[in-house]
């Protein structure tokens, strides 16, 4: 069997489907972002941000422990200061 490619926290399933983010989305960012950050006060943090051309170009960001095996994603949001940024 395949080990999974991450794992959703409880929080983050929560407010993923509060937020009306698709999974795809979150699925596409995490696996092939087009930009990722360090976190700022979390080292073990890592941010994954691609634009989403069906919620007319928005960029989620999901945030993810990337210490563990697998990586967990602890929370996403689209990140309204990324909209107009390539």
């Amino acid at each position: 069997m395949p080990k999974p490619r991450y794992e959703l926290t409880a929080h983050a399933a929560v407010v993923i489907a509060e937020r009306e983010i698709e999974l795809a989305w979150v699925d596409r960012t995490f696996l092939n972002p087009e930009r990722t950050e360090a976190g700022r006060n979390d080292p073990s943090l890592r941010h994954a941000l691609r634009r989403i051309a069906e919620r007319a170009d928005r960029v989620p960001r999901v945030i993810y422990n990337a210490s563990v095996d697998p990586p967990k994603i602890v929370t996403a949001y689209f990140d309204r200061r990324q909209r107009a940024k390539p």
